[in-house]
């Protein structure tokens, strides 16, 4: 027969008691709760008084984090850094993150922030940098483009068929391209770097003006392209890979794309046309696949031109054009290629001119 277990002590109830109250706050603060979470979160607040000390306690310490000032924060952070750094090490030494905080946070506040961080809130800390400070998510339809500024000051061009999905954070900002392309003017900010994270590929900056395509479903472009127009930005895999691939600098002028599995190519020189020649609705080829070339002019509106045959597929095209009128290229088609334009079911097909 098992022995009776003791009976918790005032002390070790009390901390059992934060333990619990911590847990809490960082799952709701996390998001909401799902109805029985809820009800469980409510049935133990109600169960003791010190259940909702101790879960009010930890609601108005973070209160004073996000209403501290930001040298107040910065300070916060570096001393935690540091201590996280020294307790890896083999020679243990207390906890000194506090240090200097009492020069931006009241004595008696300081003392509830303090016990917070004895009881775990590395965890909580951690969650707290990663809540956004802002979000929103920006779309185009087909044939659209769009020019957003954010909170910040940086400013995004959105071309045809494009999503960004925007998030600030205290430390960091970012955009996530699902899909298109866009241009991004970014204000410098040293420490709170912009990371632009499209299919495998993660591009970091602090302050430039750059393009990002992403559009996997267009024949040509499965993978992802960067171009520097100003600055410089720095371009990696988005997820570590046993490769040992080291990240690529580039700088004004320069490009580089990757496949789709993330693997970059070789640097090169952005085109005479530009980093986003879309900005002034025009659609650039460089010795592209006739249809690629009509895949790119259908992202912007109906072309109605068909290739059946994989010999006239294949000819090549080069040149700039208004994606807004593909009727002037196909025009220009039968002057350029070995091909006829043929009317059939309704649309115009291209076809060999020997056929």
């Amino acid at each position: 027969m098992n022995s009776p277990q003791p009976a918790p002590t005032p002390a070790s109830a009390s901390t059992e008691t934060d333990d619990v109250a911590l847990d809490w706050f960082v799952r709701r603060a996390g998001g909401p709760l799902d109805a029985a979470d809820e009800a469980a979160l409510r049935s133990w607040l109600a169960a003791d008084r010190a259940h909702a000390a101790a879960f009010a306690r930890y609601q108005a310490d973070w209160r004073l984090l996000d209403a501290s000032p930001a040298d107040g924060v910065r300070t916060l952070r570096q001393n935690l850094a540091d201590d996280k750094a020294a307790s890896a090490s083999t020679a243990p030494r207390p906890r000194a993150w506090w240090r200097g905080w009492s020069l931006w946070v009241p004595q008696a506040a300081m003392a509830g922030v303090a016990f917070t961080v004895a009881c775990g809130s590395y965890l909580a800390w951690n969650h707290w940098l990663q809540q956004p400070v802002f979000t929103q998510q920006f779309a185009t339809g087909r044939g659209q483009q769009l020019e957003v500024t954010l909170p910040e000051g940086s400013r995004l061009r959105l071309d045809t068929l494009t999503r960004a999905d925007v998030a600030m954070y205290h430390e960091r900002r970012e955009v996530r391209l699902p899909q298109g392309q866009a241009v991004f003017q970014v204000r410098g900010d040293p420490e709170r770097p912009l990371d632009v994270l499209a299919g495998p590929l993660r591009i970091t900056v602090v302050g430039t003006r750059f393009s990002v395509r992403y559009t996997p479903d267009v024949p040509g472009h499965a993978g992802v392209h960067v171009a520097v127009e100003e600055g410089r930005v720095r371009v990696a895999r988005a997820a570590r890979s046993d490769g040992g691939e080291s990240p690529v600098e580039l700088v004004a002028g320069q490009q580089i794309a990757s496949d789709m599995a993330g693997l970059l190519g070789d640097v090169s020189s952005v085109p005479v046309a530009g980093i986003a020649p879309w900005r002034e609705s025009r659609v650039s080829f460089d010795d592209v696949r006739l249809d690629q070339a009509l895949a790119e002019f259908e992202r912007y509106g109906p072309v109605h031109l068909t290739v059946r045959e994989p010999a006239v597929a294949a000819l090549r095209v080069t040149g700039t054009f208004d994606p807004r009128r593909p009727d002037n290229f196909a025009g220009l088609l039968p002057r350029v290629l070995p091909v006829l334009l043929r009317e059939r079911d309704g649309g115009v097909e291209v076809v060999h001119a020997a056929r």
